[in-house]
This record gives C-alpha cells, structure tokens and sequence, in this order.
C-alpha cells in the first residue's frame, strides 16, 4: 500500500491532506505532537483534530513525534521506507509576532526541521514527491512597495501595473525587504527544498500560499485570519485591526483547493519548482470587506477595534497569480470562493469550548 508521510496532520492543511490521500487509497502516517497549543494556548490545540482522524480514518496512523528530534524522523522513515510516495511538510510556527518571541524555536521548527525531514526523505525513499507548504511571507514586505491606490473599503494594485490583472506571481525578489523573524525562517526552508530539488533531483515543490483557510483551522489571534474573525463574530469577542485602515487585501484559499494543487503536482512531478498559491482574484477581501461579510452571514454586530500600529513585516495588499501553477496542470480550478468560505467556517465552527 502507498504511504502519505503528513507532518502537522492535525492542523488545517495537514488534516485536509490526511483525508484527501486517505480517500486515494493511501495509508497515511501523520505526525503532530500539538505545538500549536505552546504557540498559542489551549484554544488553538489541534488535538481534538487529531483524535477525529483517528475515529474516522482506519488507515491513519498517528505519531506523536518532535520533527526536530533527527533521530525519531530517520527511525520513522526507515519503519515505512521506500513504501512512502509523498512527504507532505506543513507543520510549522506560523506567526510572525510569536517568532520574535523565540528565534530559536521559530528557526528549528520552521527551517531546521524542514532540512531534517529533506535529509530522512533523501536516505529512505528518494523518490518520493516533497511538498512543503512556504509561505507568501518570503517576500518580505516587497509588495508594499507596489503603486497602491486606496479606496473605499479596501488597497487596490494601480490598474496600469502588469501584476494587476492576476496578482504577484514568482518572479517577485525575496531580497533587500524585512520578513519578520518567521518570514526569514521560511525563506531558508523554501530554499533548501527547492536545492534538494535542483542539486539532488528529488521532487521537491514549495507552495507559497497566501491565507489558507477552511473550517478545520484552529484558529487564534496571532494566526488564522478568517477562522478566529469568524469565530469573534460568533461569540462576540473583541477583534483587534492592525494598521493601515483596516484596508489590507488578502487573497484567501481554501484547504481542499490547495489540497488539490498538491495532488495535482504529484501526478507529474516538476523538481525544485515553486508556485504562489492562494485565492487569486477568484477569493480575496479586505480586513473591512471580511468583517462586513461576518456580519451579514452570522446576523450580529461584529465586536472590533482599531490598532494604529501594523505588524512588523504585514502586506498592504497580497494577491497571488496562480497562472505558473495553471500553465503546468490545467486541469486544477478552483472549487471555493471567499463567501463560499466564510460560510462554510460559520457552519462548522465549535463556540462551545
């Protein structure tokens, strides 16, 4: 039987990914030993996420394993060996103002960790597909330097910029613009998967997403835009707004639309390749705009305050061009948009707990 190794399965794109490659008929190994509890507290444990996993899927096994701990990854792929087709990598620390908290932790777990997995793939089944989920924040702020124009509800590209029709695609730089100490550690992650690529010949792709969404995230205030403004907007909880007027546009892709790139890439593995991923013009809004969108479909007053100060490194505006990712699989389209995609997190959001 094929193997689907899933580090951070019980995360969003990981738990989607679990019950995508499990319903292709992969056994899948998941790894998650529930960081995201030590990153953001209780409320964001991806544990019961886990346990749902194991309930529903008879061919999911669970190892609670530190990716970090080279010695348990080389163990854990010599026990499945070259049975493994894909190594899906989207465990991660995700946020940037908690990155500044821990350099260190935040470096391990996003770059050092990745080159861990990289190494064990290599060694035990190098033939595999390795697809790691990076990060539109490998841009640094670079797209803040674009010609912005503000409107009523929202900053729009200038008309005239060829990046406004579709969005920033690939060929953006990563150099000479600030990260944020978690943008920084992505960045050495999606270079070393794109080397082991080139260098080494591995099919290895790295897909930048912009916000990945979806009704399985656990979301928190410092990480899980759409899913914890959905879930103020339930609860009534404050919201805080950081900077530029509320006005900043991002574009939103659902899990399974992602979920899909992936399958779609190990069909025909290109190595070393790297594509933005995100909503693209299909999904996207403002902070304004989301927040309006809350309101009509929870029927509630959305609790929300204003903070002048950005976040260090934020996009004033960030839509991806898919067109790279279309040109090479141009069968995948899109299945969400985003009021699709808030309403579905309004329909299966727990407020109970």
């Amino acid at each position: 039987m094929a193997i689907c190794l899933i580090t951070g399965s019980g995360g969003l794109i990981g738990g989607e990914t679990t019950r995508f490659f499990a319903d292709k008929g992969f056994d899948v190994v998941g790894v998650d030993n529930n960081m995201r509890s030590y990153f953001f507290g209780k409320d964001a444990s991806t544990k019961w996420h886990v346990e749902q996993l194991k309930k529903k899927l008879p061919g999911y096994t669970h190892v609670d394993a530190d990716i970090r701990d080279e010695s348990a990854m080389d163990k854990l792929f010599a026990r499945f060996g070259k049975g493994i087709e894909v190594v899906v990598h989207t465990a991660a620390q995700p946020s940037h103002d908690w990155a500044a908290r821990e350099p260190l932790t935040d470096f391990d777990v996003n770059a050092r960790s990745t080159l861990v997995l990289l190494e064990a793939t290599r060694k035990h089944c190098p033939e595999a597909s390795f697809i790691f989920t990076s990060t539109n924040k490998v841009y640094g702020d670079t797209p803040n330097r674009l010609p912005l124009v503000e409107r009523d509800t929202r900053w729009e590209l200038d008309g005239t910029h060829p990046w406004h029709k579709h969005g920033i695609d690939e060929t953006m730089s990563l150099d000479m613009s600030t990260h944020s100490v978690f943008g920084a550690s992505k960045v050495a992650a999606d270079i070393m998967v794109q080397e082991y690529g080139h260098y080494f010949g591995m099919n290895t792709v790295c897909f930048r997403g912009g916000c990945l969404t979806g009704s399985g995230h656990s979301g928190a205030e410092l990480h899980g835009f759409l899913a914890y403004l959905v879930k103020c907007g339930m609860t009534g909880t404050p919201y805080t707004v950081f900077g530029y007027k509320g006005k900043q546009v991002r574009d939103n892709i659902h899990s399974s639309d992602l979920v899909n790139m992936f399958w779609h890439f190990i069909q025909n593995p290109r190595p070393g390749e790297v594509y933005n991923a995100g909503g693209s013009r299909h999904s996207n809004c403002s902070m304004l705009e989301a927040i309006t969108m809350c309101e009509e479909i929870t029927g509630k007053p959305f609790n929300w305050s204003y903070a002048e100060d950005n976040r260090i490194g934020d996009h004033l505006w960030w839509i991806s061009d898919v067109s790279k990712f279309r040109m090479h699989y141009p069968d995948w389209q899109y299945t969400y948009g985003i009021r699709d995609i808030i309403e579905e997190i309004h329909g299966n959001t727990r407020v109970d707990d």
